[in-house]
């Protein structure tokens, strides 16, 4: 049975237009995030492909994993080394990448802690995971932005889990697919507990509050 649902089914066309400008906005600070490298980079959670050229400019080999057959179907048409698989299972052998990027898949997915134990599993010793997600404390079900820049945070932030569609949520993806909330705390355990070591944190987006949480982390034991 799988561990992750394709929540995209159905709405791959709209999400590749709706989501091009913002992976446009993001690929700066993604690049800058991921560093250089060689190998091979397993874009977990690739969507449709929009950070493919992104990934491939830190000079490694990318790789795209989706569970939505709908989604790789346009995925298909920006690479050809793409996969069918469950980020939480995944259908590669230990050892087999220098870098897993997971972008924005955390909100995705049911269990994201496992899904990092995952990419710790199939990295290299010395491999490294980007992680480029929402920030949990300001990005959310519970947050409300309002007109002037600021947010008002609704009290239901500890409350990890899927949630239901709150009034305040704009027609957006997560209107559509909805949305998983991992408070800070649980998000950036999961890291430590698939043994990751912390190499980088930066608070990012546009606004005055931070909306975009990155991580770069490492596995240990490359000598």
């Amino acid at each position: 049975m799988p561990l992750t649902r394709s929540r995209y089914d159905g709405h791959a066309a709209w999400y590749d237009d709706w989501n091009k400008p913002h992976a446009e906005r993001n690929a700066s600070e993604i690049r800058k995030l991921l560093g250089s490298g060689t190998g091979l980079c397993l874009d977990l959670g690739c969507g449709t492909g929009h950070y493919f050229d992104i990934l491939a400019a830190s000079g490694q080999l990318v790789v795209g994993l989706d569970h939505s057959a709908d989604q790789l179907r346009i995925a298909h048409g920006r690479s050809r080394l793409v996969v069918q698989g469950d980020a939480a299972a995944l259908p590669f052998r230990d050892g087999t990448f220098a870098t897993v990027a997971a972008v924005f898949i955390s909100t995705d997915v049911d269990d994201f802690a496992r899904v990092l134990t995952e990419a710790a599993r199939v990295l290299r010793p010395d491999g490294k995971v980007a992680y480029y997600g929402v920030h949990p404390c300001f990005n959310g079900p519970h947050t409300q932005w309002l007109d002037d820049g600021g947010m008002v945070a609704h009290p239901t932030y500890r409350i990890a889990g899927w949630h239901r569609e709150a009034p305040w949520w704009g027609p957006y993806v997560r209107k559509r697919v909805g949305m998983r909330h991992h408070p800070l705390a649980e998000l950036m355990n999961a890291f430590i507990g698939a043994g990751l070591l912390l190499e980088h944190v930066a608070e990012l987006g546009d606004r005055s509050i931070p909306h975009i949480l990155a991580v770069r982390a490492r596995k240990p034991g490359g000598g």
